[in-house]
């Protein structure tokens, strides 16, 4: 059995005026993200929308000595972005969607992601969505550490960070054993 997880495909982190945004890279593969999400959907395979929530000034958070303030609760910065919210709200009421808050770069760090994929049978996990280098990279670790079959959609990843996105997709293949479509 398989699953997307769409990481953090959201306004701040992927429009123009996103507060923490890659930008064009992340929104160059707007259409992919997309068509791939359907794909999903069509199939009845699993779609995990696995989003960072952060709290208004919150001086405890990691985050907050590294990246300015982002995907803060109940802001717009925290809608997906584009086509992608569309298609979500089309389809969250159906029993293959999931909308996850995770307040970590990995989506099963403090989240109950492993025990909805253990229910489910789940064995591979595809990934999309931002930031190549950090929030995919660590969710995708996790996944290896945890015995899930990885697949990183190449056209379907960016980050703010040319090197480090080149760099993480020659880790998931060298270092995780991904497939990288």
């Amino acid at each position: 059995m398989k699953a997307l997880l769409n990481i953090d495909y959201t306004f701040d982190f992927v429009d123009t005026d996103g507060l923490l945004t890659c930008g064009k890279p992340g929104q160059e593969i707007e259409q992919d993200i997309v068509r791939i999400t359907h794909e999903f959907i069509n199939r009845n395979d699993y779609v995990v929308f696995a989003v960072d929530l952060h709290k208004e000034n919150d001086p405890l958070h990691p985050e907050s000595s590294l990246f300015p303030p982002h995907n803060i609760e109940g802001t717009k910065g925290r809608e997906l972005y584009g086509e992608l919210n569309d298609v979500y709200q089309s389809t969250k009421h159906e029993d293959n969607v999931y909308w996850m808050d995770k307040t970590r770069y990995s989506a099963f760090a403090g989240t109950d992601l492993e025990q909805k994929l253990r229910e489910r049978q789940i064995t591979e996990l595809h990934l999309v969505g931002v930031c190549t280098d950090i929030c995919i990279l660590h969710t995708a670790v996790d996944a290896y550490n945890k015995g899930f079959k990885i697949v990183i959609h190449e056209n379907a990843v960016a980050s703010f960070n040319p090197a480090g996105h080149t760099w993480a997709l020659e880790h998931f293949k060298g270092s995780l054993g991904a497939t990288i479509l």
